[in-house]
């Protein structure tokens, strides 16, 4: 299938949904990349390497002062380090960068602090055209998801659009929500009330943002906190301001206090630079990241795995557990039944497409699995492919699907002429399929072998929760 292959600097327009961190993972690829044609490293080498990982962070727009104090950390670890046997001394080094680099996210991932008398009270404050909005509702999805029962309140009574905003995802996500055309006070008391009513023992509060933080905002803000006594106060901040979003994070923590961070557009062409930032700074760990424009695009913020990405490692907790929200568990057994049996139609690979376009855009899909080439990465797969491939596949009969090889010069035309398509596209997918088909069936007697050493069904085959196969265009 056809790639758009990125050149030069990235273009937020012509490629929506850049990863964060997109050039600073570049940038230390390379630099490791260097390393590893090293035999040993000397003092002066770290040096070297530590002066050119300093450039990438202040051009990824970290804070300087979180700079110096990482580049310190990692130089002392570096050049005291005793040897291991176990790993090489570049493979050491980015060790070292890679543990500093989760303590700097914040360590271990943080959590909403739980009332243990409901309900618990979780305030969300940020600028405006930070994403709070769409924050409060994919809060909301989230606690559901987690067998919570959210009540979202609409208190930005700034700007009439943002309430009715926050109503219309309220009824997207399936949840109660509760505004009213009075003062954010009013509201933030009648919304305890509602949730005491309705039994809902989590009650999301959206308050008014500005362009600029002032006193009234700020007055406002206190308000509201005096009165709901919020367990959770979580600012929402811009991961494309970059260190900026470490000045407002300041600000609101010394005007109003706050508990963590929301970062959120990590999708676009941030540089990083907020979310390494911003703990060390402000000493607040960022709780969730907004990972998309779905509302299933916002995930518990894990430093472990975002250090992961940034050092190009991939991230396969994540990708599991995306997966397995996607394949309900007759669709797991399945896979595991095709893969052991080794059988794969196109049947079975339109229905693990459908699957797979559920735990987001492909691009990010792909930025999770570790060791993907650097080609790939870079490689600018527009989600509209597994339109085409859909199209290509649903514009076959039946029986085509289950055996391709019966697909001849007529039936490529007709096929090609029923989904808009070249009979080039449809050689080029049937030619993938085949090799896709052929290395499940390599796969086929290594997970029947599992099988028997399990003695049980369910254990064997493919991971449970994971899609077999693969992505078009890969």
């Amino acid at each position: 299938m056809r790639r758009h292959v990125r050149r030069g600097p990235p273009d937020r327009d012509r490629y929506p949904g850049t990863p964060v961190f997109d050039a600073l993972q570049d940038r230390l690829d390379g630099i490791f990349t260097r390393l590893r044609n090293r035999g040993r490293l000397s003092e002066r080498d770290i040096e070297e390497v530590s002066r050119e990982i300093r450039l990438a962070l202040l051009e990824a727009d970290v804070n300087v002062r979180v700079v110096t104090a990482f580049v310190g950390r990692i130089k002392e670890q570096a050049i005291g380090a005793e040897l291991t046997k176990h790993l090489s001394p570049a493979q050491q080094f980015v060790k070292i960068v890679h543990d500093e680099l989760v303590r700097t996210l914040g360590g271990t991932t943080g959590k909403l602090a739980m009332s243990p008398k409901p309900p618990t009270v979780v305030m969300l404050a940020g600028l405006q055209g930070s994403g709070k909005t769409t924050a409060a509702g994919k809060l909301a999805r989230l606690l559901k998801s987690q067998g919570l029962q959210p009540l979202l309140v609409g208190a930005d009574l700034q700007r009439p659009a943002a309430v009715e905003q926050l109503r219309v995802l309220a009824g997207r996500v399936g949840v109660p929500f509760f505004s009213e055309p009075s003062d954010p006070v009013r509201v933030a008391r009648g919304a305890l009330e509602e949730a005491a009513r309705l039994g809902r023992n989590v009650v999301v509060v959206d308050t008014a943002g500005r362009l600029q933080i002032d006193s009234e905002l700020m007055a406002e803000l206190r308000e509201v906190r005096d009165v709901v006594q919020p367990h959770d106060t979580l600012l929402v901040v811009d991961a494309m301001t970059g260190q900026e979003a470490v000045n407002v994070a300041v600000a609101f923590d010394e005007a109003v206090g706050i508990d963590g961070v929301v970062l959120t557009k990590i999708d676009g062409d941030a540089r990083g630079g907020a979310a390494l930032s911003v703990k060390e700074v402000v000493g607040k760990p960022i709780l969730f990241a907004g990972t998309g424009e779905k509302l299933e695009d916002f995930e518990p913020f894990h430093p472990d795995r975002m250090a992961s990405r940034i050092l190009g490692m991939g991230d396969v907790m994540t990708l599991i557990e995306k997966a397995e929200a996607a394949f309900d568990e007759e669709q797991k057994l399945k896979a595991e039944e095709i893969l052991r049996a080794g059988t794969f139609t196109l049947e079975d690979f339109l229905e693990q497409m459908q699957q797979v376009k559920k735990m987001g855009p492909l691009q990010n899909v792909l930025g999770m699995l570790p060791g993907m080439p650097k080609e790939l990465k870079n490689a600018q797969i527009d989600d509209r492919e597994l339109a085409r491939v859909e199209a290509i596949i649903r514009s076959m009969t039946p029986e085509e699907r289950r055996k391709p090889d019966i697909i001849n010069g007529s039936r490529r035309s007709r096929i090609a002429r029923g989904s808009g398509v070249t009979t080039a596209e449809v050689n080029q997918l049937l030619k993938q399929f085949k090799q896709m088909q052929q290395m499940m069936r390599g796969f086929a007697p290594m997970a029947g072998g599992r099988k028997g050493k399990k003695g049980r069904k369910g254990k064997a085959g493919a991971r449970p929760g994971l899609p077999i196969g693969g992505f078009p265009g890969s």
